[in-house]
């Protein structure tokens, strides 16, 4: 079965190849060989004396090598020091301490040399030294006093140890001491202050150093610091020097900056290439300098500048010979500005620019070493064989050195050897060992045979074929069976063998042969590949913005290979998720319920499988109300304003909008807010305006998108001075309930507006028209006062002003008022009827004396009733009706009257105590109108040829009946009208026959009345004549016949299909037959008259025409009494006023008030059809 090897994305292929490079350089460890240092310890090695030294050397070859050391550069025989073993098949040193012996014995510079009979290879130089935490040397600190302001500098100086301490300040509790733009810590330890401050004093400033090699801590003696002010400082002296002596101390003037490191305004600076450029300056002044840094003639490297310490620091990482150059702190304050330019030169120990790479040659064959090197100032390039310098080592005629260049010709077994390059300067040195290897061996390769190699597709496929032959064996890929050579066209050949597809398709899988040749011989290996399809996510998650204690759902589908089983994880913030059952995961969801703030973050769904990987991320932004603002303090606190300052709580995640400030006076309304004003969301503070005489507290709230927080805390009271109001009250008013008071109201102030203790009303009125003085009264804790003995309907100047025990409010304005009304005097005169038609009447009257309305006027009021009907048929009393017509109106129209009636009225003025009296009484009569329809319309006694009809009269005739008109005519089978007769009837009839009809055959009747004006509204009814019995029998004897029997089923086929096709014309919304026949024979004398006029319509009944006379639908059905209620229709007066109420405009249009009930008549309006028997449907189709 082959072996499997996986490819994922990207990064794998990478590291194999180089890796593959790497070992198609060596030799099969079963081939003869010279030594190669695998392992050693570091060229400056640092041990801990507290445990054994162990100074590693491994190598490998073969034969195997054997070890030996050099201490000091001389030989180290390890055999006579007791206390010093080499480990088994290995160079490494183990040196035993701790029984006995001293880490210092064992300093100095140990070298290791692996030999064998093909070479000799060496290790660096390891300079081995003991770590070292020396104590503080003991020393007396004395206290420190300074004047606030002034700069200081407190000294550490940490004992010298291997390796280097680092160093940090704390106090006697272990914590680290706060640092600043003011106070910071230098590179060297050292602690600065740009200037001291009262706060600064301590008497534990301890200096810490910290040896990480051994573990170890040292500290420093505690340092005191006291600093004192100006006024302190003078108490000082005075008290320890004599009069003549003393001299007073001034307080530390602001100044300038200058550096307390480095000094002067230039500096040097020297690194070596990769190492952090470190560059300082540190300035003192007051008030405290802030740090620039720019490079002279150039920018700072954008990804590897740092700034550190404030920005006191700067450090450059990788440096280079190009970040040479000139940089320049500059230390500013707000008098002035400082610079320091520090010289900065960037040398360079060795490094490898073409290290010498093992060299394996077959006899007879040519190779070279190159062993390349740079640094500042240049290396110096120097060559070993086997240990030794070239110089003095036997000579090889094979061999030409040409100073970093070692070229072989024509070499043959005993070229074998191992080369040192060794490369130095003042800064360091690099030694490489590079042997020389003489074979003759066939290829073999080195890659495990049928390895399955699988891909994901569309992405590189690198095919190992590690192989090793000497001399160098070519390298030749096949794929299948049967094939050619594959090519460098479509293919990448590697100089190790591999085989590299840049693209991998599907059909890029299959079986590929490695085949590897020299003059030696061949060998091959098949190995196999498979091409999978990659893992993708098909959805990926959403940002989301939720709100705290909601939840939140984020989704991932992933789409994958068949033959790949991927596995989902989910990420937050790139580690696991949180332990909690909140988060819940199924297949393609991760769910967060009852979210809070710490779950804010990035939220990533990764899938993975053993060829590849990938991931979406989304985003949760955790959002709420804010947190409520805090720490609120009242300031610059005057008589009316105060300023009011907070700390604004958390935002959530949402920005802050507004914030909302709320009052509360606990003197006048306590616990109730009110709101005082709102803020800009990047405000802090606001500057509040008050009330006198109110014991405020203030609270704020935040808003942003999601909500509004909850209230602050309250702040402190704030109680501010009594003053007089500042305002009087409102909505004064001055109406008089009897005809000799006048009540004067008003709006009282609050406690709020009352500015003060004591708070009253002085509340002042006069007449308008006349010459008295002022009457005054002063009330409290009322909102009236009633002014007793005035004349009736008199106009007053009225004024109410507020006052308290600290003064009056502003003088108030005068508004007018009026004592009471009375009732008028005087009825309207010359009052004046026209009647307009006979349901409309227009009233005109003179106007009363605006002296005897006493009161305000409101309008003119009509009162007209019905007396009694012209017809004595119909003598009722109908009650009293109203019509207002508001304001100074002199004429009014009175609609919706009875024709042929007579009315009565008479006129009142009305003002705001009421009616007058009444005008006289005025008599009109209404003209004749048209009739109502008949009460009722019914059909009896139907016969062969003839129908009864009844009806009642109209129930309003309007008039004198002159006549009835009766219109009707026939409908046969399909609804199609016959033609129209009309019969004229003598008024004083309620029965009429109808002789002559035909048999069997429905009827439509239309009847109305007239009256000398015109006709009224029609009633319909429909009814059928009864069947001809001997007919009938005929029919009988007739069916019994065989013929007919036939011929009639026939005809009911025909029927049939002729009632689907009339059914479905129906259904389309076609019109009825009997509709088109109506419409073309409608008696336009039955239409509805209008007045010639044009003023008002005529009322009439609620239905059409058109529904009059459209027949009935198949299938319905008549009363059993065959009678048709229609309902009348009397002029509806709500249809001119204003709800009850009506009015007409002044060119007589209806404006006025109606009251009084209006009588309706309750009436119904059906109509009936009778469905035609199947014989009679069949005679008339006959």
């Amino acid at each position: 079965m082959p072996k499997k090897k996986h490819f994922s994305a990207g990064r794998v292929p990478l590291i194999l190849f180089l890796c593959q490079m790497i070992s198609a350089l060596d030799v099969p460890l079963d081939l003869v060989q010279p030594p190669t240092i695998t392992q050693q310890s570091p060229k400056d090695y640092i041990i801990d004396p507290r445990e054994n030294i162990v100074i590693q050397c491994e190598a490998k070859g073969r034969p195997p090598p054997s070890f030996s050391w050099t201490r000091n550069g001389t030989h180290f025989d390890i055999d006579k020091d007791p206390l010093v073993t080499m480990k088994p098949g290995s160079g490494t040193l183990v040196i035993n301490i701790l029984s006995e012996g001293k880490a210092e014995t064992y300093e100095g510079v140990y070298q290791c040399t692996a030999r064998n009979e093909r070479g000799a290879a060496i290790s660096n130089n390891i300079v081995v030294r003991p770590s070292r935490s020396p104590l503080w040397t003991k020393e007396r600190l004395e206290p420190i006093t300074l004047r606030n302001g002034q700069s200081l500098v407190l000294p550490c100086r940490p004992p010298i140890g291997l390796p280097p301490a680092i160093i940090f300040w704390m106090d006697n509790s272990f914590q680290r001491l706060p640092q600043s733009e003011r106070v910071s810590q230098g590179l060297n330890g050292d602690l600065y202050f740009s200037n001291v401050l009262p706060e600064d004093t301590r008497e534990d400033y301890i200096c810490y150093a910290r040896f990480n090699h051994t573990q170890t801590i040292q500290q420093k003696q505690p340092i005191s610091l006291k600093v004192i002010s100006v006024d302190e400082l003078n108490d000082t002296i005075a008290a320890n020097l004599s009069d003549t002596e003393f001299y007073g101390a001034k307080p530390s003037k602001e100044r300038p900056p200058t550096f307390l490191t480095p000094e002067g305004n230039e500096s040097l600076k020297e690194e070596l290439r990769g190492n952090v450029l470190s560059l300082e300056c540190i300035a003192e002044g007051l008030p405290t300098p802030v740090i620039y840094w720019i490079k002279e003639d150039g920018t700072l490297p954008v990804n590897r500048t740092f700034y550190r310490n404030f920005k006191k620091t700067l450090q450059i990482t990788q440096v280079s010979e190009a970040d040479s150059g000139n940089y320049q702190c500059i230390a500013k304050n707000t008098l002035g500005a400082v610079h320091h330019t520090i010289s900065v030169t960037v040398k360079a120990a060795p490094y490898w620019i073409s290290a010498p790479q093992n060299l394996v040659l077959s006899p007879g064959e040519n190779g070279t070493l190159i062993c390349r090197a740079n640094g500042n100032p240049k290396p110096r390039i120097g060559w070993l064989t086997n240990g030794v310098p070239v110089e003095i080592a036997p000579d090889d005629p094979s061999r030409k050195i040409d100073g970093d260049t070692i070229m072989f010709s024509n070499v043959q077994e005993r070229s074998s050897a191992v080369y040192q390059c060794n490369a130095s300067n003042e800064y360091g040195y690099l030694l490489a060992n590079a042997f020389v290897n003489v074979l003759a061996e066939p290829p073999r390769i080195l890659t495990s045979a049928n390895i399955l190699y699988q891909v994901i597709a569309n992405r590189p496929a690198l095919l190992d074929c590690a192989f090793f032959g000497s001399p160098l064996p070519t390298i030749e890929w096949f794929k299948g069976t049967k094939g050619r050579a594959l090519h460098e066209d479509i293919y990448v050949l590697h100089d190790n063998g591999t085989l590299e597809i840049p693209v991998a398709q599907k059909d890029s899988a299959g079986t590929y042969t490695c085949v590897a040749r020299n003059k030696l011989g061949m060998a091959k290996n098949e190995v196999h590949l498979e091409i999978k399809d990659p893992t993708r996510i098909i959805k990926q998650p959403e940002y989301a913005v939720v709100q705290r204690g909601s939840k939140v759902s984020f989704e991932c589908k992933v789409k994958h290979d068949d033959t790949l089983i991927p596995t989902i994880m989910w990420l937050k913030d790139n580690g696991e998720l949180p332990n909690d059952e909140r988060f819940s995961v199924d297949k393609d969801h991760l769910v967060v319920t009852d979210v809070s703030d710490d779950d804010g973050g990035t939220y990533t769904c990764a899938a993975n499988t053993t060829l590849d990987s990938v991931s979406a991320s989304a985003g949760l932004r955790v959002v709420d109300v804010p947190n409520p603002p805090f720490d609120l303090e009242l300031t610059n606190q005057l008589d009316k304003s105060v300023q009011l300052t907070w700390t604004p709580g958390d935002d959530n995640n949402s920005p802050i909008t507004k914030f909302i400030i709320e009052y509360e006076d606990a003197m006048h309304e306590a616990g109730i807010w009110h709101h005082q004003a709102e803020v800009s969301g990047t405000q802090t503070t606001a500057q509040l305006t008050l009330s006198p005489y109110v014991n405020y507290s203030f609270r704020v709230m935040a808003e942003n998108s999601i909500g509004r927080s909850v209230p602050s805390e309250a702040s402190e009271q704030y109680l501010t001075k009594a003053a007089e109001p500042d305002q009087n009250p409102t909505s004064v008013e001055g109406i008089g309930t009897e005809p000799d008071n006048l009540v004067i109201t008003w709006k009282p102030l609050n406690g709020f507006q009352s500015n003060g203790p004591g708070l009253q009303y002085k509340v002042s009125w006069r007449q308008k028209d006349g010459d008295d003085e002022w009457t005054s009264v002063v009330v409290a804790n009322v909102s009236k006062y009633i002014v007793s003995g005035t004349p009736t309907f008199v106009p007053y100047l009225i004024k109410v002003q507020a006052l308290n025990d600290v003064g009056f409010a502003p003088e108030p304005a005068a508004v007018m008022g009026h004592s009471g009304e009375d009732l008028p005097m005087v009825a309207p005169g010359n009052v004046r009827v026209n009647v307009v038609n006979s349901t409309l009447a227009e009233v005109h009257w003179d106007p009363v004396p605006l002296k005897s309305v006493r009161g305000h006027l409101q309008g003119y009021r009509i009162y007209y009733w019905k007396a009694q009907s012209s017809s004595k048929r119909n003598r009722r009393h109908i009650e009293k009706k109203i019509l207002t017509f508001q304001g100074s109106k002199t004429h009014g129209m009175l609609p919706g009257l009875q024709p042929y009636s007579h009315y009565t009225l008479n006129v009142r003025v009305v003002n705001g105590k009421g009616e007058g009296p009444a005008s006289t009484d005025r008599a009109f009569h209404t003209p004749e109108g048209v009739p109502s329809a008949p009460s009722s319309l019914k059909i009896v006694n139907p016969t062969l040829d003839s129908l009864t009809l009844e009806w009642d009269p109209p129930s309003h005739p309007n008039g004198v009946l002159t006549e009835y008109t009766l219109r009707y005519q026939p409908i046969n089978s399909t609804h199609e009208l016959g033609p129209l007769v009309d019969l004229k009837i003598p008024a004083n009839k309620t029965r009429w026959t109808l002789k002559h009809l035909n048999f069997s055959t429905r009827y439509k009747f239309y009847f109305y009345a007239q009256t000398s004006v015109g006709s009224g509204s029609q009633i319909t009814e429909e009814a059928i004549t009864t069947v001809d019995e001997a007919m009938a029998s005929r029919q009988v004897d007739i069916a019994t016949q065989g013929w007919f029997i036939g011929l009639m089923c026939a005809v009911a086929l025909l029927i049939l299909i002729l009632l689907i096709v009339c059914f479905i014309r129906r259904n389309k919304g076609g019109k009825y037959p009997v509709k088109e026949k109506e419409d073309a024979h409608a008696d336009p004398e039955i239409q509805p008259m209008k007045e010639d006029d044009g003023t008002f319509g005529e009322y009439r009944s609620f239905e059409s025409d058109a529904e009059d006379h459209k027949p009935l639908k198949k299938g319905s059905r008549t009363p059993s009494d065959r009678t048709v209620k229609k309902e009348d229709s009397d002029d509806s007066l709500v249809d001119y006023g204003e709800g009850v109420n009506g009015q007409f405009n002044e060119d007589g249009s209806f404006i006025g008030q109606y009251s009084g009930k209006k009588e309706k008549e309750p009436a119904e309006g059906n109509e009936s059809s009778e469905a035609p028997s199947p014989v009679n449907a069949m005679n008339s189709f006959v």
